[in-house]
């Protein structure tokens, strides 16, 4: 069953914590679904979001499925309570992060955001557009990735942060703290990739539920 997509364009006036997953799910697969399960469960979240991006500037058209194809992926892996798939970011007309981010504030006033990136994604942070505003904006949750944790660790946006680094045992905090902050959480690691999936020819045909062996990397 394909879950409903509730968000608001207009925002609410609702209290809550609130992880943004975002990525072109092309397709959504498990590693997803792992990293919002962990960071529901380990900053005490009410709900993740995944953001289905309607372009990424950083990746090439080429081999991009269709904004209503990846939409679709990622509803598959929602439950339509506590992790929803949403394309609220085509509806607000964003096409960077930070613009993104700054509406979703605006809109929803009261929620408390976390965003949620896995060690892959914060090793290639600095070349987003604003990513110094974004890290000045939003607390930030990293989860392992398989090969790449040491790199985000000891990459340019761990050493712009050197000083905001909230420890992972207090992982719980990190929504009500004031940015800049961000946590590494060591956990179960997914190593599926999208890539992965795509060059065996799986979009939607079960692929994405591929897994590796899980992991422990302590991070910490």
């Amino acid at each position: 069953m394909v879950c409903r997509d509730t968000i608001p364009t207009w925002g609410d006036r609702r209290f809550a914590r609130i992880g943004l997953l975002g990525g072109s799910f092309n397709p959504a697969h498990l590693g997803h679904q792992t990293i919002a399960r962990r960071a529901l469960m380990a900053l005490g979240l009410d709900q993740v979001w995944l953001m289905v991006s309607p372009g990424n500037p950083l990746k090439p058209a080429a081999g991009m499925a269709p904004f209503g194809r990846r939409l679709a992926s990622a509803a598959t892996l929602a439950d339509g309570r506590r992790l929803i798939a949403t394309d609220i970011e085509a509806r607000l007309g964003t096409r960077y992060t930070f613009d993104t981010l700054g509406k979703l504030q605006m809109r929803f006033p009261n929620v408390h955001f976390v965003w949620l990136t896995g060690a892959d994604g914060f090793v290639t942070l600095p070349k987003w557009k604003g990513w110094k505003r974004l890290l000045h904006r939003v607390p930030v949750a990293v989860m392992p990735r398989p090969g790449q944790n040491m790199q985000a660790l000891r990459g340019a946006a761990a050493h712009y942060l050197a000083h905001y680094r909230l420890p992972s045992r207090q992982a719980r905090l990190l929504p009500d703290l004031s940015p800049p902050v961000w946590t590494f959480l060591p956990g179960r690691q997914n190593g599926i990739s999208a890539t992965s999936i795509r060059q065996r020819g799986g979009f939607g045909d079960g692929a994405g539920h591929a897994t590796v062996p899980n992991t422990l990397n302590s991070g910490e």
